[in-house]
């Protein structure tokens, strides 16, 4: 499969292969995957197929085993942890279904972490810029203990939205909600990443027919969608 020169997702023939105590496991089955900028791209599939593996590749989080995975004009093969850290700090933001807040920083100090980690001068002020336009100003100082299920996956989505990333990875970010809740937050995931490329992992065909494409992944392999849309 051919991706175009200016997708910023390019997937052809990945395997993942990792060892465990029963042997080899293949989790990934020669992947061929292409998404442009801006696209919005929901993953589905049955539990255990490879769709949040597929994510954590994406966010160079894992190698491949073979293939070549070229996202946002790297090969991330070729790079080295550090490489990598950098990729993810310049071109990612994360959004998992598990908040992963540390509980003994506020709100403000959660979204920051990633631009400090950068070096970013800005990183308080970029941080608040991101809680305000998730709805959280009143909520800058409180601790995730004091902050509700909803608002501390909104603190996580204004932590990944922050440092602007060209590629916003979500895997199940409404899982740990209730509907009404979930759908808040998923209006702000949509409306608030209109500039970057957005790879939603869901199991809800709701919020994947928000979405322009839908890839559907079962035993490790894209069998539909895998194409670029258009």
């Amino acid at each position: 499969m051919d991706c175009g020169a200016d997708d910023i997702i390019s997937l052809t023939d990945v395997h993942l292969t990792l060892q465990s105590r029963a042997g080899r496991v293949n989790i990934l089955r020669g992947v061929d995957l292409c998404a442009a900028q801006g696209e919005r791209l929901a993953v589905m599939g049955p539990s255990g197929a490879g769709k949040t593996t597929l994510l954590m590749l994406l966010a160079g989080l894992e190698r491949a085993s073979a293939g070549t995975v070229r996202v946002a004009g790297n090969d991330l093969s070729s790079l080295s942890e550090d490489g990598l850290a950098a990729f993810r700090r310049d071109n990612v933001g994360i959004v998992f279904q598990a908040f992963h807040l540390s509980p003994s920083m506020t709100a403000l100090e959660n979204a920051a972490l990633s631009l400090e980690f950068s070096g970013r001068r800005d990183a308080f002020a970029r941080a608040e810029e991101a809680l305000v336009a998730v709805g959280l100003k009143d909520r800058l100082g409180h601790y995730p203990a004091e902050l509700s299920g909803g608002e501390q996956q909104r603190v996580a989505l204004a932590r990944a939205l922050a440092p602007g990333p060209r590629l916003l990875l979500a895997d199940e970010p409404t899982g740990n909600l209730d509907g009404a809740t979930g759908e808040k937050v998923m209006d702000l995931l949509f409306s608030l990443s209109a500039s970057a490329t957005l790879v939603l992992v869901t199991h809800d065909p709701g919020l994947a027919g928000r979405c322009g494409r839908v890839a559907r992944v079962r035993d490790g392999r894209v069998v539909d969608g895998a194409a670029a849309a258009g």
